[in-house]
């Protein structure tokens, strides 16, 4: 099915060009999702990085003028997610193709973990990474069109594996402990496919044995999505975070994500699909 859609977005829709920004690209939905190269905008997801990372989440890190912004963002494709009411840009993330990693010297999440996993994929690799939504806009609708534009990014592109490090704020009082005994539970990658964090935190805060869990929306989002776990989380003090490697894999896609998400010419398939996230 993976590969009949994937055939159907190539004969019907132009090629992906990260340079081009169509005016409206959900055909009057209320968000749009593009790939950007516009410094101005780039600046302006840098410091909605900063605001949210360090001002939300506690990180303490150098930002020169109040931007977030590091080696990797020169080689990135900068994913945005625009208001169609406001212009306001509400979400983002970047993609680090797995043929430019050459050029900075491997994946963003190496620094972070031990995985030799990824020299033993079969395919097209991408690396996603500091994904922020506007602290506005968290229910649900930036997340499923940023995820939809991710999708079909894949597809497009024959990335066969999107990998990257999920985090949960140590500051903004989840329960650590049940989070990851849900993810051991459910979600976890099989032997062959972990990662080794290079820092741990032990133990992990909170009490695994509730039976409510709160996720982080974009854990959660990873996970609906058919995302797994690739083991234990690194702990980041300077994001004063946990990051848990993700693993996703285009073979792993929901059929109902390619069925709402990836048609063609489906207007407002993306707010029908929200309730899914």
């Amino acid at each position: 099915m993976l590969a009949q859609a994937a055939g159907r977005i190539k004969a019907l829709r132009p090629p992906f060009r990260p340079k081009t920004r169509p005016k409206d690209l959900d055909g009057g939905n209320r968000f749009s999702a593009y790939f950007t190269r516009s410094r101005r905008e780039i600046l302006k997801v840098q410091r909605l990085r900063y605001r949210i990372f360090s001002e939300e989440y506690g990180a303490s890190f150098s930002a020169p003028f109040g931007l977030d912004r590091d080696r990797f963002d020169r080689h990135c494709l900068h994913l945005v997610v625009r208001d169609n009411r406001t212009g306001e840009l509400v979400g983002y993330t970047r993609v680090l193709p797995g043929d430019r990693v050459a050029r900075t010297g491997g994946f963003y999440s190496s620094g972070e973990f031990h995985m030799p996993l990824v020299d033993t994929l079969r395919g097209g690799v991408a690396e996603i990474g500091r994904t922020c939504i506007h602290p506005a806009h968290r229910g649900g609708a930036v997340i499923t069109v940023l995820w939809a534009r991710l999708a079909q990014y894949m597809l497009e592109n024959d990335v066969r594996y999107l990998i990257g490090c999920a985090s949960v704020a140590l500051g903004e009082g989840y329960n650590v402990a049940a989070i990851d005994e849900r993810i051991r539970e459910g979600h976890l990658a099989p032997a062959g496919l972990r990662v080794t964090p290079r820092c741990r935190l032990s133990p992990v805060p909170g009490d695994a044995l509730v039976s409510k869990v709160k996720m982080p929306p974009l854990l959660k989002a990873y996970l609906r999505m058919g995302a797994r776990v690739c083991g234990e989380p690194c702990w980041d003090p300077e994001f004063n975070c946990l990051d848990y490697f993700i693993l996703m894999e285009v073979d792993r896609l929901p059929a109902r994500y390619v069925q709402h998400f990836l048609q063609p010419g489906q207007a407002g398939a993306t707010e029908r699909a929200v309730a899914m996230v």
